[in-house]
This record gives C-alpha cells, sequence and structure tokens, in this order.
C-alpha cells in the first residue's frame, strides 16, 4: 500500500502548524484490566477518550489549516481480514495514510462486534497519525507480550478489549468500571459513543 504522495512538503508544514495547537481530548471514560496470567486477579484501571471527542478536535484543528481527515475501509482477501485506511489529506492534494486491521472477514455476520471494533479502531489510527494522546499509558507487563494474530485468526478478541466486552487475549482482559452497567460510567451517567448500535 502507498502510504502517501510522492511529497508532503506542504502538509508537514501545515501539520506541524496545526500541532502546536492541538490538544488531546478529555479521558471522560473508564475501563479496567484484570490480569489472568502473572498477579492473577489483579486490577489496572486506566481513562480514555472517545472517538467523538477526538474528531471534535482534530476536525477543528486541522481543517483550519486545509486538512481533512478520511478513514475508509477495504477488505483483504489474502489476509482474510478487514482493514481501515486513514488518510489525512492536505488541499495541496499531498496526502499520508496509514492502514490498520479492524478485524477478521467472518466477523462480517455480526455487524455489532463489526461495529464496536472499527469504531476502536478509527480512535487508534486517527490519534496515532495526528499525533494525539487518547489515553492513560500502561506500563503493565502482560500488556507487552500481547501477541499480533496471524493470518485467518480472529482479530476482534484484540480490538473488541476497549469495547470493554471482556474478550480475553494474551492473558487480559477489559470490563468496565461496575460490572454489569453496559458500558456505561461509573458515576452512572451512561455515555455510548464509543459503542456500536446493537441490532
Amino acid at each position: 500500500m502507498q502510504r502517501s504522495s510522492p511529497s508532503i512538503a506542504n502538509l508537514a508544514a501545515a501539520l506541524a502548524k496545526a500541532q502546536l495547537v492541538l490538544t488531546n481530548p478529555e479521558k471522560s471514560l473508564t475501563a479496567t484490566i484484570r490480569s489472568e496470567g502473572t498477579g492473577r486477579g489483579t486490577e489496572q484501571t486506566f481513562s480514555y477518550a472517545s472517538l467523538a471527542s477526538g474528531l471534535d478536535i482534530v476536525r477543528k484543528t486541522l481543517g483550519q489549516h486545509e486538512i481533512a481527515t478520511v478513514q475508509t475501509t477495504a477488505i483483504d482477501q489474502t489476509a482474510g481480514v478487514v482493514n481501515l485506511i486513514t488518510t489525512l489529506a492536505h488541499s495541496s492534494g499531498e496526502w499520508i495514510a496509514s492502514d490498520w486491521p479492524v478485524c477478521g472477514l467472518q466477523e462480517t455476520t455480526t455487524p455489532h462486534r463489526m461495529g464496536a471494533a472499527l469504531t476502536y479502531a478509527r480512535r487508534y489510527a486517527l490519534f496515532t497519525l495526528v499525533g494525539i494522546a487518547g489515553e492513560d499509558d500502561l506500563d503493565a507487563p502482560d500488556l507487552a507480550t500481547t501477541a499480533v494474530p496471524s493470518r485467518g485468526e480472529n482479530l476482534t478478541a484484540k480490538t473488541l478489549e476497549a469495547q470493554k466486552l471482556g474478550t480475553k487475549t494474551s492473558g487480559t482482559k477489559y470490563k468496565p468500571n461496575g460490572s454489569g452497567n453496559n458500558g456505561h460510567r461509573s458515576d452512572g451517567r451512561g455515555d455510548n459513543r464509543d459503542q456500536a448500535p446493537r441490532h
């Protein structure tokens, strides 16, 4: 996959100016990692920002510097995955892009799971490309050993972690604070901006 136009000089200059005023979104949501391996039973809570809050900041800031954000999906039949392509396009015609695996093709039969994985991928890919942080730094040893699924494996177990669906991967599991509240905040105020609609 080609990841940029032949030159990105104008885009880079505009993005550098945008990043001077670009701020990190508010980390208004929380999730908890429960270790199932070494140190079993220990939990670590972290905060993260929703996709919606990040998009608000990114669109307003980058738009002032004539940079648009575009996120599209593509099916990789060879690898058996759905990929997300995130592009920053400048008014000069220059662009840069990145791709991110969303889920295995078998997950297209369960739209709500695919939608949750897509939200997760969109948030990580966009925040990474523009250079903002959307969640707390975690230095837990268990997280450093997360395996990358090989061809044909189910990627949803990995990508759905931050959606708080309780899916295990490499000895860790995410769960919402106040388990059983359907992904709402622990303070009782619902916030489903990062949740895919259920059918």
